[in-house]
């Protein structure tokens, strides 16, 4: 028996259209991707940060926090990695369709995994963020110690020594945190969602 024969959506009585005229903005999905250490996660808190100021219903989902949650049975081979970017799209989606702006941290190496999550969105909502800075560099803020231990063979598949990165083909932003600073680069993507007409300021 195919059990999603039995399964029906369920239409909600209150709509995305809804919750955008309630919260007068909205929603999407900012995907910050890039190496460990590009600034991935600082940028998204910053940017919820700057939200919350702004009255913006906003919430961060980074990557390390989630694996210590709903990802925890996930690995770092090429299969969990694509399954921790799935899933993680699919919470992204439940997100936007409650009428926020979510920010998701993640490595997200592989550009495939990256246009699968694209297409559960609408055009406009899904920005992809390139956090984009050089290997060195991240290697050299190792923030969390872990190229060091990637180097000394204590970690597998660690993106950028193990495991290649694909850069985006054509990111919403790229964002060279090696260039910019933070307060610059919280402008760039605010000033980006006003363009878009996400944001009303």
């Amino acid at each position: 028996m195919n059990i999603k024969e039995n399964i029906i959506w369920h239409k909600s009585t209150v709509t995305k259209v809804d919750r955008h005229r309630l919260n007068n903005h909205r929603s999407c999905v900012l995907w910050f991707t890039g190496l460990s250490g590009s600034g991935k996660s600082t940028l998204a808190n910053a940017i919820d940060k700057k939200l919350y100021d702004l009255s913006v219903r906003s919430y961060v989902l980074d990557g390390d926090n989630i694996r210590q949650g709903l990802n925890k049975g996930l690995g770092f081979n090429n299969d969990d990695r694509k399954e921790n970017i799935r899933r993680i799209g699919e919470v992204s989606k439940l997100f936007v369709d409650g009428g926020m702006i979510v920010s998701t941290a993640f490595i997200s190496p592989f550009q495939e995994d990256r246009e699968t999550v694209r297409t559960m969105f609408n055009n406009d909502e899904f920005i992809e963020i390139y956090v984009k800075c050089p290997l060195n560099i991240c290697e050299t803020r190792d923030p969390k110690g872990l190229y060091k231990k990637a180097r000394n063979g204590e970690i597998q598949h660690f993106t950028g020594i193990g495991s290649p990165y694909e850069e985006p083909d054509s990111p919403e932003l790229v964002i060279e945190t090696d260039k910019h600073s933070l307060k610059d680069s919280v402008n760039l993507i605010i000033n980006y969602l006003i363009d878009c007409g996400l944001l009303c300021i």
